[in-house]
């Protein structure tokens, strides 16, 4: 399996969940992976393990993405050991769920820094590190930009912003080689989604009651699509958000 080989990838958020995942597969590929986390080393030094003893490269670089400096230090880092950078994924996210009553101009700023801002910055320095040979960026969004639920304003806000960021910037790259497209997935099964309260709710159930392929997303379904999206198998797409929902977000 190779069909990522000798290539360089950044993936933000990784020590767990779906960016854990995409990390893996990649390496799998045969991609040397940086392993970025914001608070998780433990998780991030396990994926890094994982990666190694499977055979593959990997190193582990720290950095919050809502912070400036700390975007500009991972691509550094990230020149330091590799010399290049051929693949970003912009997977670090939060996500909040909370009546208008409830919410805060922090947690709006919040979501906005992490989810909206930080994937910004961090594609600005991944063009630099590209150069003129071009390269490949990945946002994962949801399927809450298309679909907003309730109680999620802010969330689906900031990825509704991020798909358009997406489109616009895939224009913008017109002839420079540089290909970028959105992820959308549906509820996934993951730490965060263990830790919000989704997994085994109500909310889940109605969920699943409602996806077309009747269950709920592992970090797997995410990564093998990531996969794709960063070789050449999809070497002619660019500006698309694909929904990766189990039918749910399919529209």
């Amino acid at each position: 399996m190779s069909k990522l080989i000798n290539k360089v990838a950044i993936v933000t958020g990784a020590s767990k969940g779906i960016g854990a995942s995409i990390a893996k597969y990649f390496a799998a590929e045969g991609a040397k992976v940086v392993v970025n986390y914001a608070s998780g080393k433990e998780g991030a030094d396990k994926v890094v393990k994982s990666i190694i003893d499977s055979g593959g490269t990997a190193i582990s670089v720290q950095g919050d993405v809502s912070k400036e400096a700390d975007i500009i230090r991972l691509f550094e880092e990230t020149k330091n050991a590799f010399g290049t950078l051929d693949i970003l994924v912009n997977n670090a996210g939060i996500y909040q769920y909370a009546p208008i009553e409830l919410v805060s101009a922090e947690s709006i700023h919040q979501h906005f820094n992490i989810n909206v801002l930080g994937s910004v910055l961090a594609i600005r320095e991944a063009v630099k590190l590209f150069g003129d040979k071009g390269g490949n960026i990945i946002n994962i969004s949801s399927g809450a930009s298309n679909t907003p639920l309730a109680t999620g304003s802010v969330y689906s806000a900031t990825k509704a912003a991020l798909d358009a960021v997406t489109i616009s910037l895939s224009k913008e790259f017109s002839g420079k080689n540089i290909r970028i497209n959105s992820i959308l997935p549906g509820i996934v099964e993951t730490e965060g989604s263990h830790s919000a309260g989704f997994i085994g709710s109500d909310f889940e159930a109605k969920l699943v009651a409602s996806t077309p392929l009747g269950r709920t997303g592992q970090p797997e379904d995410i990564a093998k699509v990531a996969v794709f999206l960063a070789s050449d198998d999809s070497a002619w797409i660019t500006g698309e958000k694909i929904s990766v929902s189990g039918g749910i977000y399919g529209i």
